[in-house]
């Protein structure tokens, strides 16, 4: 049966008057909590993370909570599978709704120091608390039911650096048009000018035995506006289960109701039929005060997902070899996500999608910045996806734990067997202005490092293997 869930009334109330709320100081929200010890791509450990306090007032712009799906067990009983998906679904939503309150609850902070507690964060840990509950049960049923995972329930607050109170704070660098429209970014300090970055890009060098081919399936560049805010493989059956766009290009069959027998029967636009995998990110807005089609819809406007889309100027998606070994075929309907959509909250250990420019992807990638590029450079997003597999499932629990990257000099983990690796170049062509971000849940605060990407293998088996031989071969091929 289809599992659609809908944002509640109040979410929808909220939308319009966050904008005015948070929009003037740049997502801004006072309340009494510590300050996070930092922010940046060293990352931050939960003990870092803020925690509600009466005593310090500092400005708060968004909702930290534990990633429940990391507290799964490695494998859940398929009978159990919809059950949890549906509650994990529920948990995001839930964190949604929280934050919208929280975008409409400035006056009250202010007036009541235990506001942010008694009215959103205590509620929203009894709503997370009941779902990891029948998430436990759910995986009880037919296995062993999962352990501390209560734990995950309790919820805070946090600041967001370079988001403070001044009226420029929401403008950014260039004209700064629209800077912030969704009422929660990007800011200033998102960006960076790509010729002030240090070189630092690092390839491993190829071994004996590398496999040094390539291949390269041609699907367009989504010319013709495939969008929704669905996502197969973290929330199947859950209408809206990303809350922000994305772009999809290969398989058409994609929404959130599509199974393995649904995406083996869809068209592809990509060029060889043979390739009816589907590939997907956010999109890419630019936000210069015009409104997209979806300004009214879920994953839009209703998700604080403002200005118009952006059509990449060039889309690549090219499978490499391994620098150490050969690689053996991806098993058919293999599930891969790359980065890390609630990475701003979550910390830097999943968050591995970097931007960069034309002219300056040898020397320099960013993982928490936005390039601005200069004149004649275009802005470049790069997913590399793991490239070790398991040799056993097409997906895991987490959707991570059966795949796996590389180390540093190219192997893959103990019980790990190197696989193509996808590494998607996507190129747009937007002004030099901070005006651009990618689509996000809200309370992510469209932040560069939660960048992501996802893939589902539905080559055939005859191109698969194709793939396989001119990679080990060292040959190039399309």
């Amino acid at each position: 049966m289809r599992r659609s869930r809908k944002r509640s009334t109040l979410a929808n109330r909220a939308i319009a008057a966050s904008a005015a709320l948070v929009l003037g100081g740049g997502g801004l929200l006072a309340a009494n909590v510590y300050a996070s010890a930092g922010e940046g791509w060293s990352g931050w450990s939960r003990e870092q993370r803020p925690q509600t306090k009466a005593a310090t007032s500092v400005n708060l712009s968004t909702i930290d909570c534990p990633e429940v799906a990391n507290g799964l067990p490695e494998s859940i009983p398929d009978q159990a599978r919809g059950e949890v998906d549906l509650e994990l679904a529920r948990i995001d939503n839930r964190i949604t709704d929280a934050y919208q309150r929280l975008a409409q609850s400035q006056q009250q902070m202010r007036e009541d120091p235990r506001f942010a507690d008694n009215v959103i964060l205590t509620p929203l840990k009894d709503e997370r608390l009941a779902s990891i509950k029948r998430i436990a049960t759910a995986i009880q049923r037919f296995g062993q039911r999962p352990d501390g995972m209560e734990s995950l329930a309790t919820c805070t607050l946090r600041t967001a650096p370079g988001q403070g109170q001044g009226g420029d704070q929401g403008q950014g660098q260039g004209q700064g048009q629209g800077q912030g429209q969704a009422g929660n970014g990007p800011v200033a300090s998102d960006f960076v000018d790509i010729r002030t970055v240090a070189p630092n890009v690092r390839v491993p060098r190829q071994q004996r035995g590398a496999s040094r081919g390539s291949f390269t399936s041609s699907c367009g560049r989504n010319e013709n506006r495939k969008f929704n805010s669905d996502n197969v493989i973290v929330a199947p059956g859950v209408s809206n289960g990303a809350h922000h766009m994305h772009d999809y290009v290969g398989n058409q069959a994609n929404d959130a109701f599509a199974d393995n027998r649904t995406l083996a029967r869809g068209r592809t636009t990509c060029r060889n039929q043979g390739d009816r995998s589907t590939y997907y990110w956010p999109v890419l807005r630019v936000q210069n005060g015009q409104d997209e089609q979806d300004a009214d819809q879920d994953g839009g406007g209703k998700d604080q997902n403002v200005g118009q889309i952006q059509t990449p100027a060039q889309v690549t998606m090219n499978f490499v070899g391994s620098p150490v070994s050969r690689v053996t075929a991806m098993p058919r309907f293999l599930r891969i996500i790359t980065g890390d959509a609630k990475a701003f909250t979550n910390g830097d250990a999943n968050a591995n999608a970097s931007w960069s420019c034309t002219g300056f992807e040898n020397r320099v990638q960013l993982k928490d910045k936005y390039p601005l590029c200069p004149q004649g450079s275009k802005v470049v997003r790069t997913f590399k996806f793991q490239s070790c597999w398991d040799g056993r499932n097409a997906d895991s629990a987490n959707h991570r734990t059966h795949v796996a990257f590389a180390d540093g000099s190219g192997r893959c983990p103990r019980g790990f067997r190197a696989i193509p690796q996808l590494v998607q170049r996507i190129v747009y062509d937007v002004p030099p202005q901070a005006n651009f971000a990618v689509d996000s849940f809200p309370e992510q605060l469209h932040k560069p490092i939660t960048d992501h990407g996802d893939f589902i293998n539905v080559f055939d088996s005859r191109l698969m293997a194709r793939m396989v031989d001119c990679i080990n071969t060292g040959r190039r091929c399309a």
